[in-house]
């Protein structure tokens, strides 16, 4: 896989706030709701509604966003394809825990159930 640190770096340093809007965009254009979309979030970091919305204010990098973060255990069954990479191969880190979260928003605005997407069945 070809991943480069240029584009690591501008994951790392893009804010959480500034993409959190297209998330609930995304999800509720396909007819999911914004507390499953916070469950999915809580699920994969451990942030509750009131944690988000801190993290939201005080702008965030998605490098401070998942430094915070308690990251399920059961992220690594995370796994396929999301912006043209498979999110299993994903060498840094960072890269890797910020795909999961848009591989699981992405489950959710595809009507996946939320059993699958939370990894429980």
């Amino acid at each position: 896989m070809s991943n480069t640190s240029h584009h690591d770096e501008r994951i790392a340093k893009m804010s959480f706030g500034s993409v959190y809007p297209h998330y609930v965009t995304k999800v509720e254009k396909k007819g999911r709701t914004l507390a499953e979309l916070h469950q999915v979030i809580e699920w994969l970091t451990g942030f509750d509604e009131k944690k988000l919305q801190e993290l939201i204010e005080e702008k965030a990098t998605f490098e401070s966003f998942f430094e915070k973060a308690t990251l399920n255990p059961n992220a690594k069954l995370i796994t396929g394809v999301i912006c043209g990479y498979r999110v299993e191969e994903i060498e840094n880190t960072l890269t890797q825990q910020v795909r999961y979260l848009d591989k699981l928003i992405d489950e959710l605005a595809r009507g996946r159930k939320m059993e699958k997407i939370l990894r429980t069945g």
